[in-house]
């Protein structure tokens, strides 16, 4: 596993259920194509495993 994974917003969370919108908020995503830096362990992994759709993931 990487050290770190570089998230970014590639799609609106407008249409997606709350629960998706919590999860993109609680990433630290909140306008189009913002990208932040988490750490690579399984509670990032869990977040971005249920927005998958809404973004893409890099490992650092």
């Amino acid at each position: 596993m990487a050290e770190k994974l570089k998230i970014t917003l590639v799609k609106s969370p407008i249409g997606a259920i709350p629960k998706q919108r919590a999860t993109v908020e609680a990433l630290g995503l909140n306008k189009m194509h913002k990208t932040v830096e988490m750490p690579d362990n399984g509670a990032v992994r869990g977040m971005i495993q249920n927005v998958r759709h809404l973004v893409k993931v890099e490992e650092i």
